[in-house]
């Protein structure tokens, strides 16, 4: 009954609210098994009693029914948590080296404009002086290579790196930068998080001030897995006014809540398109954005209206944020959303 193999019976207990297992955590400190006794010493950080219970049942759970135990002895250490962190966050979550924030955009529905946000958002911060790098961590519908306009293949450093594509300014990694134009990605869900982590830990980012973390639509597999993987500051939901878009919003919030990952504002996208005659036009509905920030009790950080100009400048690879933002007032939003943003998340 050697510690190695208790160690690999209790990666079968996972941390309460994550898909990760203690051991992963770093929470078994140690495991000793003598005159027909097993002792496990676990160290929490946790304000929240219902953790350690939930773990200290699970833990026997698992190791009373093992043959040749004998007696099993869950010690658990509960300490207070740093900053409010709980032990999950503490113990699953790392800085990338070299970065200094991580902000992810968000939606809990596909097709409101996120990644056309993210594009945006991550040229307004570099226009406000910062390094910002851009990571697409939607594999399977990736844009960043098209948005950006370029189509480079990522090449390696002498560590086995993945060196970031560079355009506009940004640092960029994207699954389009890897596979051909019509080439679907077709992975399951492991290989899927390996290539999030391989995103996250295995690109040569260098120094920034922010990794803007452009992620799929939904709460799924990949989203958990950045948020476990890396400390995320912040994140940024973007919705359309329509209450089906809402509902999905919604979800997104309440996930990024789950993992404890503040959410800096919401932006609504699509609030309006303007007609060459003067009229405003609310295709989606009118304010469900304003709305639903007040409800939710966040920023409304900004309202962006449905513009061709954006639209086609997407299109080309030359995100509308490279307009002055005196020429354009979608410009001049994300301007305005990259301002509150450092303010929220100072580098």
């Amino acid at each position: 009954m050697s510690p190695e193999f208790i160690k690999e019976a209790l990666r079968n207990v996972r941390y309460p609210g994550f898909s990760r297992d203690i051991v992963s955590f770093g929470l078994v400190k140690d495991i000793r098994h003598e005159n027909g006794i097993l002792t496990v010493r676990l160290e929490i950080a946790t304000k929240d009693p219902k953790i350690p219970e939930q773990i200290f049942k699970d833990c026997h759970a698992i190791l009373d029914p093992l043959p040749d135990v004998g007696t099993v002895k869950v010690e658990i250490d509960v300490k207070e948590p740093q900053g409010g962190a709980t032990a999950g966050e503490v113990a699953g979550k790392s800085s990338i080296p070299g970065v200094k924030r991580v902000i992810a955009i968000a939606s809990g529905k596909g097709g409101v404009g996120k990644s056309t946000v993210a594009a945006n958002l991550a040229v307004a911060l570099a226009k406000s002086g910062a390094k910002v790098g851009l990571c697409d961590c939607d594999l399977y519908g990736p844009s960043v290579a098209q948005m950006f306009g370029s189509h480079d293949r990522p090449m390696a450093n002498e560590n086995d790196e993945i060196i970031p594509v560079e355009a506009h300014g940004l640092k960029l990694m994207s699954m389009g930068f890897l596979l051909e134009d019509r080439s679907p990605v077709i992975v399951r869900g492991p290989m899927a998080t390996r290539y999030t982590q391989q995103f996250l830990r295995q690109v040569a980012w260098g120094n920034l001030d922010y990794l803007v973390l452009d992620l799929p639509p939904g709460t799924g597999d990949i989203q958990l897995t950045i948020v476990q993987t890396v400390a995320v500051d912040g994140a940024v939901i973007v919705t359309t006014p329509q209450e089906m878009a809402l509902i999905d919003a919604r979800k997104a919030v309440a996930m990024f809540a789950k993992v404890n990952v503040p959410i800096l504002g919401l932006i609504e996208n699509m609030a309006w398109f303007d007609c060459d005659h003067g009229q405003r036009y609310f295709l989606f509905g009118e304010g469900g954005g304003v709305r639903e920030a007040a409800a939710m009790n966040v920023p409304l950080l900004a309202r962006i209206p449905i513009d061709p100009q954006t639209r086609e400048r997407g299109d080309a690879g030359t995100p509308v944020a490279l307009i002055p933002p005196a020429e354009h007032p979608v410009s001049a939003a994300f301007r305005d959303v990259a301002a509150a943003l450092r303010t929220k998340v100072p580098s």
